[in-house]
């Protein structure tokens, strides 16, 4: 590392996939960073190469296999793996976790117990008991109290390429926002801070599903007008969850929300993005999770969200809508057909 640098405490990170590595990146420009990667080809290719997962590694980050390194040497870390492995993770670090950690987290999922995994269950009811955002693992699996979350239109291979972006850091802490900002804004990467934790982690959450169908309108030759119905549609249906579920409609309409949506929407850089397209193109599901290199969380989303949906009695037509293509080999075509002839009566009736 910088010798300017050494006699500052290192920043943790957690995961070395796509975003990990893209954050990682973006702290390194400010602060020594320590990077925890569970693959040991990741952790030698980091430190010796300086390249992984087509990411050049800024040369203020070294790699471990440590979780135990990252908690001893770092008060502050940022975890960013799937949210599958999320709980996992957690109890593997909480041993090594002191109060006075702070843990501001960049996974856009929902957690569910092992013993509720089988969704298409209909004796199983999903609530907000047991259905959790990863602040809330953070906090049952260990002794942080400060936690927060990344949500933000942050493609990791635009941030790699160092262009201009932003992101929201949420907590009900001013401290771990402020400590957020501070460690990550620079000249090209603007941070903004809100204490809606809940509500910015669920805009990144169901956000996805947007991604996914917006995916598919794309792969079946649509132009941006059904785009816009899409997203205008999708923006109500994500605010009614996001109220039942414990957000503010604000998150939902700022950065972390609109924001993120017009960026996972209508990118194919988006995971969630591709895999609506390669549905749309007649792949199946099983062929597309198996050949892509990381987790696209909107897959597992649709599962979760449809069934709290109908839970608290919502109203969500595009996200049941996604579940019987993925789950019940409905066509794109018979669930677009299905949702034009939705009857929205009233444009916008969330205010």
């Amino acid at each position: 590392m910088d010798s300017k640098n050494t006699s500052e405490r290192p920043v943790g990170v957690i995961g070395a996939g796509s975003f990990g590595l893209a954050i990682a990146n973006l702290l390194a420009e400010n602060n020594p960073v320590l990077l925890y990667a569970r693959n040991s080809e990741a952790m030698h290719a980091i430190n010796e190469k300086r390249h992984w997962h087509k990411h050049s590694i800024h040369q203020e980050i070294a790699a471990t296999n440590s979780l135990e390194a990252v908690a001893e040497q770092c008060r502050i870390i940022f975890p960013v793996v799937p949210s599958s492995n999320f709980r996992e993770m957690m109890k593997s670090l909480a041993p090594f976790l002191h109060p006075d950690h702070i843990l501001i987290h960049g996974t856009k999922g929902l957690d569910i117990p092992g013993d509720l995994m089988d969704v298409e269950d209909d004796s199983l009811v999903y609530t907000r008991k047991n259905v959790h955002t990863m602040s809330e693992i953070i906090r049952k699996e260990s002794c942080v109290v400060r936690v927060g979350c990344l949500a933000g239109p942050n493609l990791a291979r635009e941030l790699a390429d160092k262009q201009p972006a932003a992101t929201v850091v949420a907590s009900h802490f001013n401290e771990v926002i402020e400590e957020g900002q501070r460690l990550l804004k620079s000249d090209r990467f603007q941070v903004y801070g809100s204490q809606d934790l809940i509500g910015i982690e669920l805009t990144g959450v169901l956000k996805n599903v947007l991604a996914i169908a917006s995916g598919a309108l794309s792969g079946l030759g649509f132009g941006e007008n059904a785009r816009g119905l899409l997203i205008s549609r999708g923006l109500v249906e994500m605010i009614y969850l996001g109220k039942v579920l414990g957000g503010n409609m604000e998150a939902f309409i700022g950065l972390a929300g609109i924001g993120d949506i017009v960026a996972t929407c209508t990118s194919p850089l988006s995971r969630n993005f591709t895999v609506g397209y390669r549905l749309a193109k007649g792949e199946a599901l099983p062929q597309i999770i198996e050949s892509m290199d990381e987790v696209a969380e909107g897959i597992n989303t649709v599962r979760i969200v449809k069934k709290l949906a109908g839970h608290y009695g919502v109203r969500a037509p595009i996200t049941e809508g996604l579940y019987r293509v993925l789950y019940e080999e409905k066509t794109i075509e018979e669930t677009l057909t299905l949702l034009m002839k939705f009857p929205f009566n009233i444009d916008v009736d969330f205010l």
